[in-house]
C-alpha cells in the first residue's frame, strides 16, 4: 500500500484512493453548482498531481464531479464578478486554469476524465486536458464562450482541434450549442459512452488494466504521443494571447457577463 495521503487544499475538492492504491480520484465537490470551478479549485489540482507524480503505487488519475448532475459545469459564476471583471483579476485567473490544466496534460502518468452529467465550458477543458474521457449516455456536453463573450486560450483551442478537427471545433465553438454523449463520441471529444447502469463497470475496466499493465510502457507511450502532438514552432502566441485580452476588455464581455448573472440573453455589438 502506498504510504503517501492525500490531502486537498479545500472542501471544494475530494481526493482519495482505491484500496490496492494504484488509483487515485480526485473529485470536484462543489455540487449545489453543478461542480463549477471555484479559483480554490484550480489551485487544489496541481499539489495533488505533484504528490501523485512522486507516488510509484499510482498508475492511474480519475477526475469526476461529486454526484449525478454534473462532472464540471463550468467557471463558478459567483466569483465572475471579482475574479474575471478586472484586467489584473482576468490574468491571474487565466494563468490559475492554465497551471491547472498544463498540471494535468503534462502529468506523466494516465488521466482518465469519468463524466457524468453536464460537462461545460472548463469542465470541457479539464476532460480533454486528460487521456482519456468515458461518459455517461446520458451526459450533455457545450463550450458557451460565445454566449458569454469570453476569450479562449490556444492550449484549449489546439486540445480541441487535436480532439475533433478543425471543422467540428469551429462548430462546437462558433454555435455555442449543446451536444449528447453519442454525439461527443462520434465526433471525438470522449473515448466511451456506455448506459448509466455500466458506468462503474466501464472505469473499473480501465483501472485493472492500468493497475496491472507495464507503467514504464505506458508512460513511454504517453510521453511520446505527447512529442508527436507539439505545436509547430512558427505559431504566434503573442497574437494568441492579445486576442484573448482583446476578448476580456471588450464591451461584449461585460455585457456578457451581466447577462449572465441576470439570467437574459445578452446583446453583443461587437466592440
Amino acid at each position: 500500500m502506498t504510504e503517501f495521503l492525500y490531502q486537498s487544499s479545500t472542501d471544494r475538492v475530494k481526493a482519495w484512493m482505491d484500496q490496492d492504491g494504484s488509483t487515485l480520484h480526485i473529485q470536484f465537490n462543489n455540487p449545489e453548482r453543478h461542480n463549477a470551478l471555484s479559483v480554490d479549485m484550480w489551485e487544489a489540482i496541481v499539489p495533488l498531481l505533484n504528490q501523485a507524480e512522486k507516488d510509484n503505487h499510482i498508475r492511474l488519475v480519475v477526475f469526476s464531479g461529486s454526484g449525478e448532475k454534473a462532472f464540471v459545469s463550468g467557471a463558478d459564476i459567483t466569483q465572475f464578478e471579482d475574479m474575471r471583471a478586472a484586467k489584473e483579476a482576468v490574468a491571474r485567473y487565466e494563468m490559475m486554469a492554465e497551471e491547472a490544466l498544463m498540471g494535468i496534460s503534462n502529468f506523466s502518468k494516465p488521466t482518465l476524465a469519468h463524466i457524468r452529467g453536464y460537462c461545460i465550458g472548463g469542465g470541457v477543458n479539464v476532460a480533454m486536458c486528460c487521456d482519456i474521457r468515458i461518459a455517461r449516455s446520458d451526459s450533455v456536453f457545450s463550450i458557451p464562450a460565445a454566449r458569454l463573450g469570453l476569450g479562449y486560450r490556444y492550449s484549449a483551442l489546439k486540445n480541441l482541434v487535436d480532439l475533433v478537427g478543425p471543422a467540428v471545433a469551429k462548430d462546437l465553438f462558433f454555435t455555442a450549442r449543446r451536444i449528447d454523449a453519442s454525439e461527443a463520441h462520434a465526433v471525438g471529444l470522449i473515448t466511451r459512452v456506455c448506459t448509466p447502469e455500466h458506468f462503474d463497470e466501464l472505469l473499473n475496466e480501465y483501472k485493472q488494466a492500468l493497475a496491472t499493465n507495464a507503467p514504464i510502457t505506458v508512460g513511454a507511450g504517453k510521453a511520446i504521443i505527447a512529442e508527436i502532438l507539439k505545436p509547430s514552432p512558427d505559431v504566434n502566441y503573442d497574437k494568441c494571447r492579445q486576442l484573448i485580452r482583446d476578448c476580456f476588455e471588450s464591451a461584449d464581455y461585460a455585457e456578457g457577463r451581466r447577462a449572465f448573472m441576470e439570467k437574459r440573453k445578452p446583446e453583443f455589438r461587437g466592440k
